[in-house]
């Protein structure tokens, strides 16, 4: 057995792996490079392996880092199974056709350059067209079955506790007369998330291939978070503006309705008109609801049937563009959950151009915001932004909130690889290049075993 990294090796995105045995050839994850565009040009490169010999493909999760160049695999002649949870199906379908829609506009807009210099212009990535092939491949499973993907490999899928459908993958794997287990992390949820199930992977293992992202901090507690965020919410009313709350589609947008619904008369949010003002959030939530079964106990009694809506009937959807410049005109008693996480697009700029630079509006940022971003600027404390050219004021309160991320932190991560019973030989993946060598030496320090960061194009040997 051989299991060769080909993505998110010292970096955070563009998640692959591929392991090859006697007799099989697989793949855990085909995730979008995502950051500068010379990394991103790289989602263009060859895949460094035969479509025709590959036998399945794994995913983890429907995250864009994980899945998002399944529709360049796909429409390159991959026409075997895409085995996932039964969950992820819908968040695929909205994940991959907002990614192909921005892969379009983004070779529309350079091609309008490129007509202007004479050069000759360039193709998206792929097309809207190019998701239902991919979607047409799904093989859906749920939680603790073990599947029987080739002649060698029987998958399981263990809740990750991450996303929605998020899973960590087993893969026992038999050689000779021995079965090997290898542990594929995916991404770790944060433990103690309101909605999602705490991971519960355990055992023995042979192997531990485990993401990083988080691996040189820790998070805020979720009931500091808790406080934080309904200090912000009551310190707004009182300035009497409107509230902006920029969130990513999946996971953050519905960690905040879930506390917002359970606090909805603790934190008096009856004085506030609530507005979901991302298409694609709004799209999730539903989705979210439709997999209540998967939560704990105390968001399913929320997610169930149409009691979101009951518990906050001030909730309002607003998935059309005027509906959304519409609340350009709403300067108090507003508060507006809109894309992107990190400020850098989507319909939360506009709400920042109209209210940013009101002294009685505030900004409650619930997300990390990594350097270069507009999020990290307005959090760093600078006193103008540029939206479009224009230079605005950066006058509204900013709070911030350091504990609903749902990637695992730094002790946590610890804890979940403690949780196997042999302290199987470890492999770093899936984070930045210093966040990675922090962790290395944290993992050595904490553990009696052999602990490896991974490398591009690397070849481990089990």
């Amino acid at each position: 057995m051989k299991i060769k990294v080909h993505g998110a090796a010292e970096e955070v995105t563009g998640s692959c792996i591929q392991i090859t045995t006697e007799h099989s050839n697989i793949i855990v994850d085909c995730g979008l490079i995502q950051g500068a565009p010379k990394k991103e040009e790289r989602n263009r490169a060859p895949f460094p392996f035969s479509l025709r010999d590959l036998d399945a493909v794994i995913l983890t999760h429907a995250h864009i880092d994980h899945s998002g160049r399944l529709p360049v695999l796909v429409s390159q002649g991959y026409q075997g199974p895409i085995h996932t949870h039964q969950a992820n199906a819908d968040l695929l379908d909205i994940l991959l056709m907002d990614s192909a829609f921005l892969q379009e506009k983004e070779a529309e807009w350079a091609n309008k350059k490129r007509d202007r210099k004479g050069l000759k212009l360039v193709d998206a990535l792929y097309t809207q067209d190019d998701v239902p092939p991919v979607l047409s491949l799904l093989n859906l499973h749920p939680y603790n079955q073990p599947v029987e993907i080739t002649e060698d490999i029987t998958m399981v899928l263990h809740n990750a506790g991450h996303i929605l459908g998020s899973a960590h993958i087993e893969l026992l794997v038999k050689e000779n007369s021995h079965t090997k287990r290898i542990i594929l992390s995916g991404d770790i949820g944060n433990p103690g998330s309101p909605i999602q199930q705490d991971s519960d992977l355990h055992g023995k293992a042979d192997l531990v291939i485990m993401e990083s992202t988080y691996g040189n901090r820790n998070h805020k507690t979720w009931d500091e978070s808790i406080i934080e965020l309904k200090d912000a919410l009551e310190q707004a009313r009182h300035d009497g503006g409107n509230v902006l709350i920029p969130s990513f589609a999946v996971g953050r947008t519905q960690i905040l309705l879930y506390y917002f619904a359970k606090y909805y008369k603790e934190w008096h949010l009856d004085n506030w008109d609530i507005y979901l003002d991302s298409p694609m959030a709004i799209k999730v939530t539903n989705t979210y609801g439709k997999h209540w079964q998967l939560y704990k106990k105390e968001s399913q009694d929320l997610w169930s049937g149409d009691t979101l809506h009951q518990k906050l009937p001030n909730l309002k959807f607003t998935p059309d563009t005027e509906q959304s410049i519409e609340l350009n005109s709403v300067h108090k008693g507003a508060i507006i959950i809109a894309g992107s996480g990190m400020m850098n697009g989507g319909r939360i700029k506009q709400h920042l151009k109209h209210n940013i630079w009101r002294p009685q509006c505030s900004l409650i940022v619930a997300g990390f915001q990594p350097e270069g971003t507009l999020g990290n600027r307005i959090v760093e404390g600078a006193p103008y932004i540029k939206l479009w050219g224009e230079t605005v004021k950066v006058a509204a309160n900013v709070y911030t909130i350091g504990g609903f991320s749902a990637h695992a932190g730094q002790k946590d991560l610890l804890r979940w690889y403690q949780k196997f019973e042999n302290s199987p030989r470890l492999v770093l993946i899936h984070g930045a290049k210093t966040t990675m060598e922090e962790f290395h030496k944290f993992m050595t320090q904490n553990i009696d075993s052999e602990v490896d960061i991974a490398k591009q194009g690397e070849v481990i040997r089990v």
